[in-house]
């Protein structure tokens, strides 16, 4: 087994220590036999049993999205990567979870054309995997401000209520709970592609922006008072973490992009 092939395989069994933790955490909170109590036990239990059998975490394997450095360029290739993918399919540590968007046959080892995604970067260190489900990735959502539905100006306010509303229109969908990577600014598409790198981030990652990481903390709290709960059964724990970044804008466009993650955050 080369190094690629370790990395999927442990990205699809083994859960981050910080969000075990922060699950363990949100158990202790719940009154024991409640809903949320039993969601989050068969949760970890499900945890401890894909680590030991190295079988994957969730049916759904996801998206794969590669992020490499930049001086790996040369030894972690497209076609190394496409392999260990294929050959991480045929031992089973991934589902078949390729479908040709026009006529729906399958790509039975994972590889197309941007099927894995992989971006090289001078912002990573060595090579990562983001999973991300389908579940979760159709709960993302993008809105340009001022939404007068929901009260958004173009101010840090604004971004506050968008970024709740999404949480309250996504209710338990999207396997609660979850983890919200947003980018505040940028264009449609570097929206969404920085939203996304947020969910690499550890929850116990304080941005270095002292208004963002007021922001965080306050919409994880105020999420948590919704009373949704884990796969929205009800609870004290809707999001395990909220990560957020900003990237400039032009003035015609205020875009507030959320990234959601199921509690299955699988990267490595």
């Amino acid at each position: 087994m080369n190094s690629l092939e370790r990395l999927i395989r442990d990205t699809s069994s083994f859960l981050p220590d910080d969000v075990e933790a922060a699950l363990r955490r949100a158990v202790r909170k719940e009154p024991h036999g409640s809903s949320a109590h039993v969601v989050l036990k068969t949760i970890l239990d499900n945890v401890a049993l894909a680590r030991r059998n190295h079988t994957p975490l969730c049916q759904d394997t996801g998206t794969l999205v590669f992020y490499v450095e930049a001086a790996l360029r040369k030894k972690a290739t497209p076609e190394k990567i496409r392999a260990a993918v294929a050959e991480a399919t045929r031992r089973g540590w991934l589902r078949k979870n390729c479908i040709d968007s026009i006529d729906g046959r399958s790509y039975d080892d994972n590889c197309a054309e941007d099927a894995p995604l992989i971006h090289y970067s001078e912002n990573v260190k060595g090579v990562r995997l983001l999973m991300k489900g389908g579940g979760s990735e159709n709960m993302s959502r993008q809105y340009s401000l001022p939404d007068t539905s929901i009260h958004a100006g173009r101010d840090l306010n604004g971004v506050r209520n968008a970024i709740l509303d999404a949480v309250l229109k996504t209710q338990g969908y999207g396997c609660a709970p979850g983890i919200l990577g947003v980018c505040i600014g940028g264009d449609r598409a570097t929206g969404y592609e920085v939203a996304k790198e947020q969910l690499l981030r550890r929850l116990d990652d304080i941005s270095p922006d002292p208004r963002l990481a007021r922001l965080e903390k306050d919409i994880l709290k105020s999420a948590n008072t919704l009373g949704i709960g884990p796969m929205g059964l009800g609870g004290k724990t809707t999001l395990l973490g909220v990560k957020i970044a900003s990237r400039p804008r032009v003035p015609a466009s205020f875009f507030v992009t959320i990234a959601y993650m199921c509690w299955a955050c699988r990267r490595n």
